[in-house]
């Protein structure tokens, strides 16, 4: 094992998700022993490119793409147990079997049923106004539940508790009583069907499921290097993000010590995700947005759909407001600019400098999503690129023009940019400083796109 092995890492979004966070992981995992996810749900999408496959991983970590890593979902998870067989039965498919290297913690909770229906059912009634932008897959009633306590079940409760059964009927009748009268409709709940779920659950997960805090200290104590995978973005985090457009979980490395059950401060290398340009999915104040046809043009060269819903993002300039913010709360270590090959061709290329609300120029995002929402954004322009950076493989071959905006992006956020994203593949990435000692580029595949 080299010495850049023993460094404790944590990967994490700097924007409101959908950053390229699993590339990244991907790239990172051949010096890692254990790959632990440690907050989200199957509301996060992570896509990794390997030649010309694509695998989309939601619930498991991006490290189970290679066996010599034990991956691990911490107890911060919520996991929806049919989705995680789902994947796992995708990948085995593929000839990936994960199943005697993964761990899921025991006191992680369930996504049940009812979760989803609530989830549902909450932004039907909410309409087009008062919408979350939620994907409807049950995370925010799930951690509702953890935090009512009562109502909750976790693996624990799945493997050890004998009045189970007796619980869920309980929470089922409860549950359809309470969407009938709020919505109209009890949502097709049947306890019978709930149960039979956490039996196929229970029999087919139970033996990954243990004390994952306990096994992370193992591997600490034993020397092995630990790669912390966090799910959506800094701005969508529920304490510090666009509140109330967030999602229920703490997603940057501060999420690490109640998601894993490490202390944060065992972990000394913390590299923040984002991409060139800005995008965010679903409902939500997102000052730089272009509703142009500039906007346009970078979700269609960018190909920005969602991972888990499939909805077309919304895109606009690079917010280096955002951006600071994220990077000062965090403690970035490291920044990967990803997407940056989308900006080619561009005689020029904007970025957010500042924000303007009610004539006030203002340098950090506010609390209040009113006060955001009608914040006009201060761009400043450089000149852009035309060459397809696709078959770059080091920073300085960049164009000028392309390396002069990423120096500008690093210097306003305040943050050094060690990794670049020039394409979908896992040669397609540029490192620079002591993350090169770190990540070993694979040489490019056939299949690599260069264009």
């Amino acid at each position: 094992m080299t010495a850049a092995r023993s460094e404790h890492t944590c990967v994490f979004g700097l924007g409101w998700g959908d950053e390229g966070k699993g590339k990244i992981v991907d790239l990172l995992c051949p010096g890692f022993d254990v790959v632990a996810r440690f907050n989200g749900g199957a509301n996060a999408g992570h896509t990794v490119c390997v030649g010309d496959e694509k695998f989309a991983l939601h619930l498991l970590p991006s490290g189970v793409l290679h066996e010599a890593a034990t991956s691990v979902v911490g107890h911060g998870v919520v996991v929806d147990p049919l989705a995680i067989l789902s994947e796992i039965d995708a990948l085995a498919a593929r000839g990936i079997d994960v199943m005697g290297r993964l761990r899921i913690s025991d006191r992680a909770h369930l996504v049940m049923p009812y979760h989803k229906i609530e989830d549902k059912l909450g932004e039907k009634a909410a309409g087009e106004s008062g919408k979350i932008g939620t994907t409807a897959r049950g995370i925010g009633p799930c951690y509702a539940d953890k935090m009512r306590r009562t109502t909750a079940i976790r693996f624990a409760d799945l493997l050890f508790n004998d009045d189970l059964p007796t619980k869920v009927r309980k929470i089922v009748d409860n549950r359809k009583k309470y969407f009938a009268a709020v919505y109209g409709e009890d949502g097709g709940l049947d306890a019978a069907e709930v149960l039979d779920e956490l039996a196929t659950a229970r029999d087919r997960l139970g033996p990954c499921v243990c004390d994952t805090s306990e096994l992370l200290h193992g591997a600490i104590g034993g020397g092995r290097a630990i790669l912390f995978e966090g799910a959506n973005g800094l701005l969508l985090d529920v304490d510090h993000g666009t509140y109330p457009f967030v999602t229920s979980s703490s997603t940057g490395p501060h999420g690490i010590g109640p998601g894993a059950g490490v202390p944060a401060s065992r972990v000394t290398r913390l590299i923040g995700v984002t991409k060139a340009y800005a995008t965010r999915v679903g409902s939500g104040p997102f000052v730089s947005e272009l509703k142009d046809e500039v906007g346009n043009r970078i979700r269609v060269q960018g190909h920005e759909f969602g991972t888990t819903t499939g909805r077309p993002r919304r895109c606009g300039w690079f917010d280096t407001v955002a951006n600071r913010y994220t990077a000062r709360l965090s403690g970035a270590t490291d920044v990967a600019l990803m997407h940056l090959d989308t900006l080619s061709g561009f005689e020029r290329v904007g970025y957010c400098v500042a924000y303007e609300i009610d004539g006030k120029r203002v340098d950090t995002p506010p609390a209040d999503a009113g006060q955001l929402e009608k914040a006009m954004p201060v761009f400043e322009f450089m000149p852009g690129w035309q060459e397809n950076l696709r078959t770059v493989r080091r920073f300085e071959d960049l164009p000028p023009t392309a390396l002069a905006y990423v120096e500008r992006i690093e210097t306003l956020i305040g943050a050094p940019v060690t990794l670049a994203g020039v394409g979908p593949d896992r040669s397609q990435t540029l490192v620079r400083g002591p993350l090169a000692d770190v990540i070993a580029v694979p040489e490019p595949t056939a299949a690599a796109p260069s264009s």
